[in-house]
């Protein structure tokens, strides 16, 4: 089992990529609003192209190099879980739904004895 090790350093280049993502998205939310009278494709074009940008300035920062080997990482042991078949999926969902039942009927006898009890034994306000 192999680690993937990120040294962390943040330097005035990342930091500047950084900025240059976030005026990247923030030009290509005001441009989709700015052309609205060009049409909704020169809209969307521009939107997208954007944002495209962006994220490319992004994973070739050293945040975004952390990402994509946080994501890889993530990918991998998503690969090492072992799903349960159909068959136990419904014998866990009917037990879950047996168990609430059960609880609600055991509340609402508890609820009904305690009102009982205050209400009827103690305090008299049923005749």
């Amino acid at each position: 089992m192999a680690t993937t090790q990120v040294e962390t350093v943040s330097s005035g280049a990342d930091k500047a990529k950084l900025a240059a993502v976030a005026a990247l998205v923030v030009a290509a939310i005001a441009g989709f609003y700015l052309l609205s009278k060009q049409g909704p494709i020169v809209q969307w074009l521009v939107l997208l192209v954007g944002l495209a940008a962006a994220a490319g300035t992004f994973l070739v920062s050293e945040p975004g190099k952390r990402f994509v080997s946080f994501a890889q990482d993530a990918w991998r042991e998503v690969k090492k879980v072992v799903w349960p078949t159909r068959k136990e999926t419904m014998q866990m969902t009917l037990y879950v739904f047996g168990f609430v039942v059960i609880m609600a009927l055991f509340l609402w006898f508890t609820d009904k004895t305690l009102e009982w009890v205050l209400y009827d034994l103690i305090l008299g306000w049923r005749k």
